[in-house]
């Protein structure tokens, strides 16, 4: 199990959520991808995004400057 970090501070919708869409294609199940938006309207679609994939997600960090997501890559395809 790995752990990737994406840095998508400062883009805004609807990139946050094509980055992330693109960055968990090649994790294997079980990898985890951390993701670091400041887009408010990341909240709606990273979630969005994780339930169209069948992956796991979490907002592991919310406040003013930054949301951090925590997706776990499940074996859905």
């Amino acid at each position: 199990m790995t752990r990737t970090t994406l840095d998508l501070t400062g883009l805004k919708c609807p990139l946050p959520a094509l980055k992330t869409r693109k960055a968990l294609k090649p994790l294997q199940p079980g990898d985890q991808l951390e993701v670091h938006c400041t887009d408010p309207l990341s909240v709606i679609d990273i979630p969005n995004l994780i339930r169209e994939t069948g992956d796991k997600v979490e907002i592991t960090e919310r406040n003013e400057a930054r949301i951090v997501f925590l997706v776990e890559k499940s074996g859905a395809l």
